[in-house]
C-alpha cells in the first residue's frame, strides 16, 4: 500500500506487459525465421526483463524522507545488480545457446527495452496527473473549505 502517504509506484505493470508481449514476439520470430530465431528472441527478451524486475524490486522497497539512506543504497545495489545480471545474461546466451541468432537476441532485448522505456514514461505521466489533481483538490479545500467531487 503506502508508507507515509507515498504510494508504491506500479512498476510491476511494466514487467507484466513485457511478459504478455513475449509470446507474441517469440511467435512472430518463429513464423518469420524459424525456431532458432524464436529461441533467440526469447533469450534476449528475458535478458532485458529479469534484470529490470530485479532493479524495480530493489529500488522501490523503501519510501519516504526518513528512508533516504536506504533508498539510495537500494538504488545503487539495484543498478549494479541489474548491470551484472544483464552482462551475465548475454554471456550465458552467447556461451550456452547453440545455434544462436544474434539479431534475434538483440531484437528481443531492444523490444523489451522499448516497452520498459515507454511504460516508465506512461507511469510518470499518470503519476504527475494524479499528483496535480490531488494538489488542486487540496487547494480547493484550503480556499473554499470543501472538496469538489472528482469528475471523469
Amino acid at each position: 500500500m503506502s508508507v507515509n502517504g507515498i504510494p508504491r509506484p506500479p512498476v510491476h505493470r511494466i514487467s507484466l506487459v513485457q511478459l504478455c508481449v513475449l509470446p507474441l514476439a517469440t511467435g512472430l520470430a518463429w513464423q518469420g525465421s524459424g525456431w532458432v530465431a524464436a529461441q533467440s528472441v526469447l533469450a534476449g527478451a528475458l535478458v532485458a526483463i529479469l534484470p529490470q524486475a530485479w532493479f524495480a524490486v530493489r529500488v522501490f522497497r523503501f519510501r519516504g524522507a526518513r528512508a533516504t539512506p536506504q533508498v539510495l543504497q537500494s538504488a545503487l545495489s539495484g543498478e549494479v545488480g541489474k548491470f551484472f545480471l544483464s552482462v551475465a545474461g548475454f554471456a550465458a546466451v552467447f556461451a550456452l545457446m547453440r545455434p544462436v541468432n544474434a539479431a534475434g537476441v538483440f531484437g528481443g532485448y531492444i523490444a523489451m527495452l522499448a516497452i520498459q522505456i515507454s511504460g516508465g514514461w506512461l507511469l510518470l505521466r499518470s503519476g504527475n496527473r494524479s499528483a496535480r489533481t490531488e494538489t488542486e483538490a487540496q487547494a480547493r479545500v484550503a480556499i473554499h473549505g470543501r472538496r469538489k467531487p472528482d469528475s471523469l
